[in-house]
């Protein structure tokens, strides 16, 4: 690969590495807030589909961007980008509760009360999340890579779809289980909030399948990359 082409895969692999920190990092912030979307009227385990954290909203970017990476610059690169998302929560954590820490002035748009109810469970919420996260993407990359090799780089659909599902799973059961734990939700909504929240995340994985064929389909025209084939940035 020549250096041009190099220095533009590093490019794209910092911009994606960007976008991935962003939706988690947000999706850590906006978690308290739930809203609703009543496709068909359906109950499962007495909630509605769908009635779930707007913190699902970016998520599903994460898995997206960690399987491109994965089937464009490898394991090694896929890890490295969750090891950073794991860094970049901890210390957004570090910052909220400096904030929350120093008292406000009488003059301030937002007072210590309603910045404490925005932000007050980050500490619960990004432990919840990261735990989850960190479980739920290790899960996906060893899967998705366990399903490359198998299939020898064909059916990127399979191993897309497959490692996503398993690891959304694990993500929406362990989130659920420490945030009930904590007293954060009442355990009457998990079994509901866990159905929905799962369901929600396969059709997102299912809508994001064309969106991957595209990525990894630019990539290989770009810095011709036949089947399978990853780019080495070192």
């Amino acid at each position: 690969m020549q250096l041009k082409d190099k220095l533009l895969a590093q490019r794209i692999y910092l911009f994606l590495g960007a976008l991935f920190i962003t939706s988690l990092v947000v999706s850590n912030l906006i978690f308290q807030k739930f809203f609703y979307w009543y496709p068909i009227d359906v109950e499962i385990f007495g909630s509605k589909l769908f009635e779930i954290s707007v913190g699902i909203l970016p998520y599903p970017i994460t898995f997206l961007i960690t399987d491109l990476i994965s089937e464009i610059y490898g394991k090694k690169r896929a890890n490295e980008i969750v090891v950073a998302g794991i860094f970049a929560s901890f210390f957004s954590m570090l910052i909220i509760y400096t904030a929350n820490a120093v008292p406000s002035t009488s003059w301030s748009p937002v007072q210590d009360t309603m910045f404490s109810t925005v932000f007050g469970s980050t500490a619960i919420a990004v432990f919840a999340s990261m735990m989850a996260y960190l479980l739920a993407q290790f899960v996906d990359i060893q899967i998705y890579h366990f399903w490359k090799n198998l299939t020898k780089g064909k059916h990127l659909w399979l191993r897309n779809n497959f490692s996503t599902f398993l690891s959304q799973f694990v993500d929406t059961a362990t989130v659920l289980l420490l945030l009930c734990g904590f007293g954060k939700i009442e355990w009457d909504k998990f079994l509901g909030l866990l159905a929905a929240g799962f369901i929600f995340k396969v059709l997102i994985a299912l809508i994001d399948t064309p969106f991957l064929y595209l990525g990894v389909y630019l990539f290989r025209k770009r810095f011709n990359l036949k089947v399978n084939e990853e780019i080495n940035l070192a």
